[in-house]
């Protein structure tokens, strides 16, 4: 009989109970699938006596999750803590080092550790495996690495925070302002103990930096993501965003560029009729750009019990059947420290703002564009009943850099009532 690939659960919350749940439910169709048995020896949790709903009582108990690691009747170590220190890196480093195989669904642990733990895991001829760690359920990472393996990937983008996502698409249905569907979104509990992980992209950019090494060949280098949060969108801009036929949503894009790589998570318009447009709920969306296969659209539920096991599922599966392959595509040793851009592509920018109600106000606003090198699409000045003006512009194409130039000396005219908000507008094929 072959011998089984048995398993060391790291963490049992809602991922790892449902991998757990999977291996019961499904061994038979798993063994098939896998041409070997998978069986689970021992787990480990912070608190033993919880009740998780699955029967634990046929598994040893570790109180300490590294020491799943030492034992052996533990083939590979499944990493379900979260956290970039810690427990978590500890358990994963113990298992390397005691030459264990590892499936994580940690994000963040691998957007700051990933080189160094794929160097070691890849020097002692390990796998680890993270399917997991981005968009749920969606197999991105295995598309990457392997079905587009033939490809030179031109551009990596997507929405890939699910909470995030229904705030924004909540705001546009029922017509509420973000404080309200923000804590909507809490009691549904869709938020992150620190909320900041969600709205302020942080989560998004982790699982954005992980892509975009496996896309072009790159250490993993999450501190080369800009970040901006979905906290400056109202409910206005959502409305005046679909008057011009955009939606806006948190959309993470990575490529490389004259200027170096190019990382952003950042809320942007895009076309309504675009897929990216058409995604609503707390769904997430990956898009690869390929040079032979040109555009290719994943989508799928980001989170969750189901999608993030299956993920988890499908690494043990591969790694059951004998698969090795470098943690990011490339052999560690060989992906390359690329230089960041400083700033991104030229691109349409919605700018909003209030200004003051008198004369030559406008004129003023325009001019700071102009002698920026900025020209306006379309501007547009909207009702009001007191003293400030709210006004919309859209740009033609404008660097960042330029942007900010016009936005600082706006500041300086004594005309603006608010801060202005500038949002990308993304250019994305439908």
């Amino acid at each position: 009989m072959t011998q089984p690939l048995r398993l060391g659960i790291a963490g049992l919350g809602t991922v790892g109970v449902g991998v757990i749940r999977m291996v019961q439910r499904h061994g038979e169709m798993l063994a098939t699938r896998a041409g070997r048995p998978i069986s689970i020896s021992a787990v480990s949790a912070r608190n033993r006596d919880k009740d998780r709903g699955v029967d634990l009582s046929g598994y040893a108990w570790e109180d300490n999750a590294a020491d799943l690691a030492a034992r052996d009747d533990v083939d590979l170590v499944v990493e379900l803590i979260g956290g970039i220190e810690g427990s978590a890196r500890e358990t994963v480093e113990a298992a390397i080092a005691h030459g264990k195989d590892v499936v994580t669904a940690n994000k963040a642990l691998l957007a700051i550790h990933g080189h160094d733990l794929a160097t070691k895991a890849e020097a002692a001829g390990l796998a680890l495996r993270f399917e997991a760690a981005v968009a749920g359920g969606i197999p991105c990472v295995k598309a990457l690495t392997e079905g587009l393996a033939g490809n030179k990937i031109e551009r990596v983008m997507g929405v890939m925070n699910g909470t995030c996502n229904y705030i924004l698409t909540r705001m546009e249905s029922a017509g509420l302002p973000y404080e309200t569907v923000f804590a909507e979104a809490n009691d549904l509990g869709y938020l992150e103990a620190d909320p900041t992980l969600d709205v302020g992209g942080i989560d998004a950019g982790h699982k954005l930096a992980l892509l975009a090494a496996a896309a072009f060949g790159i250490r993993v280098d999450f501190d080369a993501v800009r970040l901006e949060g979905i906290e400056r969108v109202t409910i206005d801009d959502i409305t005046h965003a679909a008057d011009m036929g955009f939606a806006i949503k948190l959309l993470g894009v990575a490529q490389l560029t004259g200027r170096g790589l190019d990382m952003r998570m950042s809320p942007c318009l895009v076309p309504l009729a675009s897929p990216l447009g058409q995604l609503h709920g707390a769904t997430n969306m990956v898009v690869f750009e390929g040079d032979a296969v040109g555009q290719i659209v994943l989508r799928g539920a980001g989170a969750g019990e189901g999608p993030t096991a299956s993920a988890v599922m499908g690494d043990i599966v591969d790694i059951a059947r004998g698969l090795r392959l470098p943690v990011f595509g490339v052999p560690a040793d060989q992906l390359r420290a690329e230089t960041r851009a400083n700033t991104g592509a030229p691109s349409p920018y919605y700018l909003r703002m209030d200004i003051l109600d008198k004369p030559g106000a406008l004129a003023k606003i325009a001019a700071c564009l102009g002698e920026a090198g900025i020209s306006i699409d379309r501007m547009r000045q909207y009702d009001h009943a007191d003293t400030n003006a709210p006004v919309l512009i859209v740009t033609h194409k404008a660097g960042r850099t330029e942007l900010d130039a016009a936005i600082e000396a706006m500041a300086r005219t004594g005309v603006l009532a608010s801060e202005p908000v500038a949002f990308r507008i993304e250019q994305i094929g439908e």
